[in-house]
């Protein structure tokens, strides 16, 4: 475990391969919000912990990865931590659980990709650990270099069948694609209050909600624990529409008195709002069903559905329903919208339809 500033440039000097491996670990199943716990890296051979809360200047390490091109897996979610915590990402992510769903691994979790291609049963134990307690248990160590010490074999043998089947620039693409997503998408989301079924209430039942969820944002920050430990969405939801009700709901037993006052006060602060300072209930807008077109999308579908499986692949790495319905629709410029190689292999399909 690196846990000071001298180690870590001392380690990051001695890097001088052209592989470059990293995962991250967080806490955000035990703490309120996403802290960065853990780094482990690799050159392939050296294999190190990195501990972000010891160490008091990550630059050293940033500027490392800033122009570095670094092999990870499924990095979508490290992506969103490094945004967080450094403000950036590394110029180039080169993604194992992406190459194994383009050469058609049907399991493409880490383990599992270790498991089918390196013959290694890889104890995953650890995965839901706190990894903001220290010192790290033995099991948990092992877990968490486990994560970065197959990177490099594994990669080679994934480039390899990329090669062999024609898909490496697939590959490229996709991971600049899925990088470029995970960059653009907002850190900050708007009206984040508005959770899975707020759809279907009612400009009242929305003003319920927003301060209702403010309470429990509060109730777990104060704890300092994530969201699903004071209340899950679907509970505010059911809490929310007896609100709306002008009923009062049956909070959980456990709660302490004071955080049924708070509950409380949320409640009466939406009670007070008058009907013009609700929420606005956001309109949308219905395709009028036609026939022809939806006939058409099936079609569509299914020939894209046909082509994967002669890939051997999942045909959502083709595109999702959603595109191509917006594209059979002429809601979509299929060119711009899709990657290159994507609109390569379903151009014909797309013009047919």
């Amino acid at each position: 475990m690196i846990d000071n500033n001298k180690d870590l440039d001392s380690y990051l000097s001695s890097l001088n391969g052209s592989f470059l491996g990293m995962d991250l670990e967080a806490d955000s199943l035990h703490r309120y919000g996403d802290t960065l716990c853990l780094i482990q890296f690799t050159d392939g051979e050296q294999h190190r912990l990195i501990d972000p809360l010891a160490c008091e200047d990550l630059t050293s390490l940033q500027e490392k990865l800033r122009s570095a091109e670094i092999w990870m897996h499924g990095a979508d979610y490290d992506m969103t931590l490094m945004r967080k915590a450094w403000d950036m990402v590394p110029q180039c992510i080169l993604d194992t659980q992406i190459a194994g769903r383009l050469i058609g691994a049907k399991r493409f979790g880490y383990a599992h990709l270790v498991e089918d291609f390196l013959d290694v049963a890889l104890d995953k134990g650890s995965q839901k650990a706190d990894w903001s307690i220290r010192p790290l248990t033995d099991k948990m160590h092992e877990y968490a270099l486990n994560d970065v010490v197959y990177l490099k074999p594994l990669s080679e043998i994934l480039l390899q069948k990329l090669h062999e089947k024609g898909r490496y620039e697939w590959f490229l693409e996709s991971c600049k694609d899925a990088q470029r997503r995970a960059t653009e998408r907002p850190q900050d989301k708007e009206d984040p209050w508005k959770i899975k079924g707020s759809g279907k209430l009612s400009p009242k039942g929305l003003a319920f909600l927003r301060e209702i969820w403010q309470w429990r944002e509060d109730e777990a920050k104060a704890w300092d624990k994530p969201l699903f430990m004071v209340c899950s969405n679907k509970s505010l939801i059911e809490w929310v529409n007896i609100l709306a009700e002008d009923q009062i709901p049956q909070l959980p037993k456990h709660f302490r008195s004071q955080r049924v006052n708070r509950f409380i006060a949320a409640s009466n602060k939406a009670k007070r709002l008058k009907p013009e300072e609700y929420p606005k209930k956001e309109k949308s807008e219905r395709t009028k069903r036609d026939p022809e077109v939806e006939k058409r999308i099936d079609s569509t579908i299914k020939k894209k559905n046909a082509l994967a499986e002669e890939l051997g692949i999942d045909s959502s790495l083709l595109a999702n329903r959603a595109t191509i319905e917006l594209v059979v629709r002429g809601q979509l410029d299929a060119e711009a919208s899709l990657m290159t190689w994507q609109y390569t292999l379903l151009k014909n399909i797309l013009e047919e339809a």
